[in-house]
């Protein structure tokens, strides 16, 4: 094979393997620092602490609620997007896809200023005794909007790929549109809303940003587990053993969910 031919690392320079390695470290050494932190001694005694499993169950119970407010307005979102011309798909998506680059407290703050007590909802839900901000309410808000682009941008991408020819050839022959929707449709693109849902349920359980404004750091209201490992690592709330024991279950979670993500993926198995 002569020395132009490609092997495994295709024709990349091979003095870009030195940037490459120290991004990869960059990633991997501050986690392992993490993981060597944990004292395995007490890391249940840690987890299951009342501090730590009052913001653990809140982080799930909030993170499914979000979740599921996701998929209730996202799958229609995303089948809009999907089957819209490609002008007014472009301008949905660039709207769906801003929360994902701004920073989360910029989000924080708008929801604050929308259900505030002088927002443009606030004052309306005021009016009838209805109170959003530092409730848990606010949490399941939060997450839900920094966590919608997830799963609306991934259930695109796959009803997009999988294409109308089916649809069209099941409405040919007498189907209507629910029918086409939950037997054809859905079907199709399962392991793009599989994925969105995951990515959707992890990015709720690590929102931090938004939470902290427009929710609070009530400890058993509004104190998830990224608020109650910042609140330790500021000298309040639960001891840093339990906040590193936090840190190391929101890891876990986390590559738990790129397995669940990748498992998901068309051709995974290859």
């Amino acid at each position: 094979m002569s020395r132009a031919a490609g092997g495994a690392g295709g024709f990349v320079p091979r003095i870009l393997l030195v940037p490459a390695l120290f991004g990869l470290a960059l990633l991997v050494v501050p986690l392992t620092a993490l993981v060597g932190r944990v004292d395995l001694s007490t890391l249940w005694q840690d987890v299951t602490s009342p501090a730590a499993g009052s913001a653990l169950l809140l982080s799930l119970q909030t993170a499914l609620a979000a979740t599921a407010a996701c998929i209730v307005l996202g799958v229609p979102l995303a089948l809009l997007i999907a089957r819209s011309g490609a002008r007014s798909a472009a301008v949905m998506r660039a709207v769906v896809t801003v929360p994902l680059v701004l920073p989360p407290m910029v989000g924080g703050v708008a929801l604050l200023f929308l259900f505030g007590r002088t927002g443009w909802l606030g004052e309306v839900l005021a009016g009838v005794g209805v109170r959003i901000p530092f409730t848990t309410v606010a949490v399941v808000l939060a997450q839900t909007f920094v966590a919608l682009p997830f799963l609306v941008l991934a259930l695109e991408g796959a009803l997009r790929a999988t294409g109308q020819r089916f649809e069209q050839a099941a409405a040919a022959l007498g189907a209507g549109r629910w029918r086409i929707l939950w037997r054809i449709t859905i079907p199709l693109a399962g392991p793009g809303l599989v994925a969105g849902i995951v990515l959707c349920f992890a990015r709720a359980l690590g929102e931090f940003g938004a939470t902290a404004l427009f929710a609070g750091n009530a400890p058993g209201v509004t104190q998830t587990m990224p608020l109650a490992i910042y609140t330790a690592f500021n000298g309040a709330g639960v001891s840093q053993g339990t906040a590193v024991a936090l840190s190391l279950l929101l890891l876990v979670t986390a590559v738990a969910v790129l397995l669940l993500v990748r498992a998901w993926r068309p051709g995974a198995t290859r």
